[in-house]
């Protein structure tokens, strides 16, 4: 009997750690991608700091960082690109979006998690699944078919000459309509996780259930509704396709003027990669190291702050 015993026991273990191994190694390869993608990125794109790139020159590093021209005509030169107004464009848009798609995310998260009857929270919470689910050229081309359109005659009604409509505030507009499903579906969860006893707490002691919804209910869900937020910027940051068929392609100055055209680190390197060699393709690859070091310090930064907003108490 205890010879079987051992035999069960032994047999257990090795198939634990044969699945712990197998679990390990996965993780190990998923984890290695990011490695892999980052030094593809890095070894092209570092490639026109340090060659002559066929005869027009290096690129200089604080030019291309602080400048603020981008590749004006089809003469191909080294001196001529430049990413400096384009991240602050990027981060100004960014920003905006989030200006728009965090309060409408958070608080339609908090109607399906908390006030709407259930078949109508269902129903709400297909429809921001759906939504999130939409690929990007959708979104796009949406954009370009209406939001455009919208921008141009608001433009009109102002007596500002838009460009079609390709400004600032289209992209805000299509960034704003993309991020909040993410920022939805993250909040709800996070409010849905609030612990009831709070809840019954709060209007035990006489608050209205608004004054516990927002006082209280949101409070305890700070952390995973700063998360929200965090996830929509990265999606804003990264976000191409749709915002390349809006932006307008701005190519030099930078300009705060939301009827303005505009450009991104995402879309510029979208609309260049049509050579498959040279400079005008590897610099493309430098301002993917540009955009993920941007990404980098922006979560880093989000995500101080997060703490610092985890750590201070309602009263």
């Amino acid at each position: 009997m205890q010879t079987l015993i051992r035999k069960k026991f032994q047999k257990n273990a090795l198939i634990d750690l044969s699945v712990h191994q197998l679990l390990k190694g996965l993780a190990i390869l998923s984890g290695s991608f990011i490695f892999v993608v980052a030094g593809v990125i890095f070894a092209k794109g570092i490639e026109p700091f340090i060659t002559s790139n066929a005869g027009l020159g290096r690129v200089r590093l604080i030019p291309f960082l602080t400048g603020n021209t981008w590749l004006i005509g089809p003469t191909f030169q080294s001196n001529l690109y430049s990413v400096g107004f384009i991240i602050i464009s990027t981060l100004y848009i960014v920003f905006l979006s989030l200006l728009v798609s965090f309060p409408v995310g958070v608080l339609t998260a908090l109607f399906i998690a908390k006030i709407a009857p259930k078949r109508i929270a269902e129903g709400l919470r297909t429809v921001v699944e759906i939504l999130a689910s939409i690929p990007s050229i959708i979104y796009g081309l949406f954009g370009a078919g209406f939001i455009l359109k919208l921008v141009y005659d608001f433009s009109a009604i102002l007596g500002y000459q838009s460009k079609g409509g390709n400004s600032v505030l289209s992209t805000v507009i299509i960034l704003a309509l993309m991020t909040i499903p993410t920022i939805t579906t993250v909040s709800e969860v996070s409010i849905r996780s609030v612990d009831k006893k709070l809840i019954e707490g709060s209007l035990a002691l006489g608050a209205s259930p608004t004054q516990t919804n927002f006082k209280v209910v949101l409070a305890a869900a700070k952390s995973g509704i700063f998360t929200a937020a965090i996830l929509g910027v990265g999606r804003a940051l990264g976000e191409a396709t749709a915002v390349s068929l809006v932006a307008g392609g701005r190519r030099s100055g930078l300009s705060f003027d939301i009827l303005d055209t505009t450009s991104t680190l995402t879309t510029i390197m979208l609309e260049g990669m049509k050579e498959s060699q040279g400079l005008d393709y590897n610099i493309r690859f430098s301002v993917g190291i540009v955009l993920m070091a941007v990404i980098l310090l922006t979560n880093l930064t989000l995500n101080f702050i997060k703490r610092k907003v985890g750590n201070v108490h309602v009263k």
